[in-house]
C-alpha cells in the first residue's frame, strides 16, 4: 500500500513540475507561443485575395491570366470584332457546325422561348411581352421585317445572326454570356424556320 501511495506521490510531483515548466516557458520576454503543431493549417501561407503582395513591383497579389490562357469550360473563339464590317465578315464566313436534326432544332425553339421571346415574339413577329408593354419599339419581324442594318431580315445569314447574338444590335444587349455557342447555333435554326415559316416542317 506504501509503494502504491509513493508512486501516486511520484506522478502527481512530476505534473506539477511539468504543469510549472509549461507556465514558465509561456511566460517569457519575447511573448512566444511556444511550439506549433501544424501552423499551415491555420496560419495560410497564401496572400489573402487582393491583399498587397511585396513579389510584384505594382504589389497586387491578384494577378492576370497569362495571354493566351483559355478558361475551364470555354472552348470556343468568336474573332470578329463588333463593327459593321466584323458582322459583315461573320455574315460570309461563318457556317453552323452543328447538324440540322430535328433534336437540335427542339432544343433551338427551347431556348428561344427562353432568351428570345420575351421581345421577339413566340412567332418571331416583334411582338413579345416587353413590347406589349409599351415600353419599348418591336424588333422587326424575322419573316418581312427589315434589318437596322439593311436587308430583308428572312436574308440574315447564319452568321449575322450569330454577330448579333453574341453582341447585341439597338435595344438588344449582348447574349454571349448568357448563351453557349453551341447553344447560339440551336437558337439560329429556329430563327431560320421564323424566317421563312411556310417551309417550317
Amino acid at each position: 500500500m506504501m509503494k502504491i501511495k509513493n508512486n501516486i506521490t511520484k506522478y502527481a510531483k512530476g505534473l506539477v513540475l511539468a504543469c510549472i515548466s509549461m507556465f514558465v516557458i509561456s511566460c517569457g520576454d519575447d511573448l512566444s507561443p511556444g511550439i506549433e503543431f501544424m501552423p499551415d493549417m491555420y496560419r495560410s501561407p497564401s496572400y489573402e485575395t487582393y491583399s498587397g503582395s511585396p513579389i510584384f513591383s505594382d504589389s497586387l497579389s491578384a494577378r492576370l491570366p497569362v495571354v493566351g490562357s483559355i478558361p475551364r469550360g470555354y472552348n470556343a473563339f468568336f474573332e470578329y470584332e463588333n463593327t459593321k464590317e466584323g458582322y459583315e465578315s461573320a455574315g460570309s464566313e461563318m457556317k453552323n457546325p452543328l447538324e440540322k436534326s430535328e433534336a437540335n432544332i427542339v432544343e433551338g425553339e427551347r431556348l428561344y422561348n427562353i432568351y428570345c421571346t420575351h421581345c421577339h415574339g413566340k412567332k418571331g413577329m416583334g411582338d413579345g411581352s416587353v413590347v406589349k408593354g409599351g415600353a419599348y419599339p418591336p424588333p422587326p419581324a424575322y419573316s418581312d421585317g427589315v434589318s437596322s442594318r439593311g436587308g430583308n431580315m428572312s436574308d440574315l445569314s447564319e452568321g449575322k445572326i450569330y454577330h448579333t447574338i453574341v453582341y447585341g444590335l439597338n435595344l438588344m444587349g449582348a447574349h454571349a454570356s448568357q448563351i453557349s455557342p453551341e447553344e447560339r447555333w440551336k437558337i439560329i435554326m429556329h430563327v431560320e424556320n421564323l424566317q421563312n415559316p411556310q417551309s417550317e416542317k
